[in-house]
């Protein structure tokens, strides 16, 4: 048997992998975050499977179950929402897997800073303004961060910063990177991606606190911040098209591709 690891994506059950939901059709036993995972994803279950939300387990709890699973011969899928590498807390599930010699794999899934940058509708990566995004959080009380990876050092970059479960830190977040950012620069904070309620927030640093404090919103929220998140006319095109920068699959500057097919 195996125990799967599918990155379910932010939301969307269109969102899922073909890879992924193959495995989910196929997998004699389910456990999934239904906190952040939507029970339609794992509808496609076998009618016989064993589904059940991990919401409420524990650790011990979901490897009670993976164990059983195993001494039976089971496929496992193991669903966790967005791609399981980031946040997915997989790590310590497969700690114990080793222990036990469980086999697994890790399916990976749509991220959830990728799908708000395409609801946004825009390019995270802007040539000569961002040309490097950090996924990173806040400490919490459950897990503090390492002593270097702090806001006021990531801001130092200029980067585009991409901040998860950090939405009730919105004044700390504001203290350090307005240093960094400045009072204008822009922030979009987008709260439960890919579900039916879903909402795009736009402000800045100055007034995103007042904004998402007005719409209530406290949790399954990840916050964007940078100057590439304003730029939409004013930047250079990337060199990838430029007909002056040949590369090795357009060896030859000026030629005009679509002329000369249509010839």
């Amino acid at each position: 048997m195996t125990v799967y690891f599918i990155g379910a994506g932010p939301g969307d059950p269109d969102l899922i992998t073909v890879k992924a939901k193959a495995l989910i059709e196929k997998c004699p036993v389910c456990l999934y975050a239904g906190s952040l995972v939507p029970v339609e994803v794992v509808s496609c279950a076998p009618a016989d499977a064993i589904v059940e939300d991990t919401a409420v387990m524990t650790l011990d709890d979901t490897h009670a179950y993976i164990k059983l699973a195993h001494e039976r011969g089971q496929d496992v899928a193991r669903v966790h929402s967005g791609d399981p590498s980031l946040y997915g807390a997989i790590a310590e599930q497969i700690r114990r897997l080793k222990a036990d010699n469980i086999p697994f794999k890790i399916i990976p899934g749509v991220p959830a800073y990728a799908a708000m940058a395409a609801e946004m509708g825009q390019e995270l990566t802007i040539p000569e303004i961002a040309q490097s995004i950090i996924l990173t959080r806040m400490s919490m009380q459950s897990t503090s961060m390492p002593e270097k990876e702090t806001l006021d050092n990531f801001g130092r970059t200029g980067a585009t910063l991409a901040i998860h479960l950090a939405v009730r830190n919105m004044r700390e977040i504001e203290r350090q990177l307005i240093p960094h950012y400045g009072e204008d620069c822009p922030v979009v904070v987008g709260y439960r991606i890919g579900w039916p309620d879903q909402m795009i927030i736009r402000g800045t640093l100055s007034n995103i606190r007042k904004k998402i404090r007005k719409e209530k919103i406290t949790r399954t929220a990840l916050i964007m911040v940078g100057p590439a998140l304003a730029a939409s006319h004013d930047f250079v095109d990337s060199a990838l098209y430029n007909p002056n920068m040949p590369h090795v699959l357009r060896p030859v500057a000026g030629v005009n591709l679509v002329e000369d097919h249509n010839t």
